[in-house]
């Protein structure tokens, strides 16, 4: 799809974009490329049939009787909470394969929630980058890509995050606002070092590679794995069902 020439892209990190987005009634796309992004889609490119986006680890529990057949996906630090089947990373998703999951992590479920009541709310990454950046422009209004940060420290440098959005912001083709100047600093970053060297040197990958999940760095960063987008489509009691919004 050609950009259409009255649209903007915004890159606009944090709960700030999740409300710009929300309020103005524009399409969100929540980037938090280590990994819950790339983990979402990469489980409906498995076969997952639903997911659903819960806040909180409690939630993910008290959501599960009346969640029939599903399976527990997440993490706090990095690894799964207690009584989870899986943790947080877009390699081990083959089990959800005709399963509904329930889904958790520190920041970028969070966001999804933040965004009920957008146009539409979506997450992507590079994972995915063409396939949601087809999704969001099909709506035909501004698209606010959100990177996710960290929900406990605005100030955290959420590298990775920016340059996925970024690199999505780029495969897009729209004239970008809100955020023009961050987008042309790190579309030029993303030229000049490559997206693998940005996610392997950002301070989220130190954090992974402490608990041993190295390999989950250079998969997330890899462009175009999957065409499917996890899309935001109905309230549920705990936090906010997805489907695959891809054909």
């Amino acid at each position: 799809m050609p950009p259409v020439p009255h649209i903007r892209w915004h890159i606009i990190e944090g709960a700030a974009g999740c409300a710009y987005a929300r309020e103005r009634g524009l399409v969100a796309v929540v980037v938090d490329a280590l990994r819950a992004s790339a983990t979402a889609a990469m489980l409906f490119d498995a076969g997952a049939t639903e997911i659903l986006a819960v806040r909180e680890v409690s939630d993910a529990h008290a959501a599960r009787p009346g969640f029939s057949g599903a399976l527990l996906y997440g993490e706090r630090g990095g690894l799964p909470p207690e009584g989870f089947d899986f943790g947080n990373s877009p390699r081990t998703v083959e089990a959800a394969r005709g399963r509904r999951v329930i889904f958790t992590t520190t920041t970028g479920a969070g966001r999804l929630l933040d965004c009920w009541g957008a146009e539409a709310a979506y997450m992507g990454s590079t994972v995915n980058a063409a396939a949601v950046v087809r999704a969001a422009a099909s709506h035909e209004k501004d698209v606010v890509l959100i990177p996710a940060g960290l929900v406990s420290d605005p100030f955290f440098n959420a590298q990775e995050d920016w340059t996925a959005a970024a690199a999505v912001a780029m495969r897009s083709g729209h004239a970008i606002g809100q955020g023009a100047a961050a987008f042309d600093a790190w579309r030029k970053r993303i030229e000049a070092e490559g997206l693998e060297a940005l996610f392997q040197s950002a301070p989220h990958a130190e954090k992974l590679r402490r608990v041993g999940l190295e390999a989950d760095i250079s998969y997330c960063a890899q462009m175009d794995l999957t065409a499917a987008v996890p899309k935001a489509v109905k309230r549920h009691r705990f936090g906010v069902i997805l489907q695959n919004a891809a054909p």
